[in-house]
């Protein structure tokens, strides 16, 4: 029997944020119209942050202004603070994600405060979404360790984890923001999660710096892990941190949990085609996908 599997496409925010070459709103909601054609239900399409900190998203309230009217799609973006919030509440969007850091060096780097302020302020985040009926995934950065700290011990881990879940937050992505992670390193943590936390939903969100991407993924299916984001292409990375690739490749995520009996429903050579198109008017460099190459 084919298993449920949730994909949610992050590449036009993960992706795009370190893109310099301006990309015009028309060109995005062409993306968009490309994914929802290709079957994805779930797509992260901006971020609502400060522009002069990731120009590339500076256009966040106009682009969801345009975001095509789809009863099953669900669109979301990403906010890390208040003023975020308000501006999704603003948007009209129902579903929000944000993060807190495991490391405090890029929790200063990438949020701009430490990671008690950052516990906080994802309080006053909650806070605000229930009053708003807004659907909100919280997350840990750099769960798997950092280039600033190394790796991260799992203590502080499960204590984060508890700090979050005791704001009322179920569904928490798990973070491997640089790459590190190995199979072992993705399966001795979240054994212990699950022990810890028994009614926990984990989401997996895994950067492919060091190729072990999907790997990874393929681990974490063992715990029934059943929601992922990817990216179109493999495109994307952290600009706070030197040398990142993007999120595991939509199309590569696609073929492992096909051929591993997983219902996607999701046309894998759309997508490509889409990859192709973008990476033909930006450049490959961006690009750490395989599959959709060949597709």
């Amino acid at each position: 029997m084919a298993k449920n599997f949730e994909i949610m496409e992050v590449g036009l925010r993960d992706g795009l944020q370190i893109i310099e070459k301006d990309i015009s709103i028309e060109y995005k909601l062409s993306i968009i119209n490309g994914l929802i054609e290709s079957g994805i239900r779930n797509i992260q399409v901006t971020s609502f942050v400060n522009p002069k900190r990731v120009p590339s998203m500076a256009d966040a309230d106009e682009l969801v202004k345009w975001l095509p009217i789809e009863k099953d799609v669900q669109f979301s973006c990403l906010i890390f603070n208040q003023i975020g919030v308000e501006r999704a509440i603003r948007s009209g969007l129902k579903k929000i994600e944000t993060s807190i850091s495991i490391s405090e060096k890029y929790s200063h780097n990438n949020l701009g405060m430490s990671i008690s302020e950052s516990i906080d302020n994802l309080k006053n985040i909650v806070s605000m979404s229930d009053k708003n009926r807004m659907k909100l995934r919280a997350g840990l950065q750099c769960v798997w360790g950092s280039h600033y700290n190394g790796t991260t011990d799992q203590k502080s881990i499960l204590k984060r984890l508890s700090d979050i879940m005791e704001m009322g937050i179920s569904r928490i992505s798990l973070c491997d923001t640089t790459g590190m992670a190995r199979p072992n390193d993705v399966s001795s943590l979240l054994d212990i999660i699950y022990k810890t936390f028994p009614e926990i939903k984990i989401s997996m969100h895994l950067h492919n710096t060091n190729g072990m991407g999907l790997l990874n993924l393929n681990e974490a299916l063992k715990f029934d892990i059943n929601e992922v984001d990817t990216s179109m292409g493999g495109i994307g990375g952290s600009p706070f941190i030197k040398e990142s690739s993007g999120n595991i490749a939509t199309e590569d995520t696609i073929y492992m949990l096909d051929n591993l009996g997983y219902d996607i429903g999701i046309d894998i050579k759309k997508v490509s085609k889409l990859s192709r198109k973008l990476e033909k008017d930006i450049g490959g460099s961006y690009f750490s996908g395989k599959l959709y190459k060949m597709i």
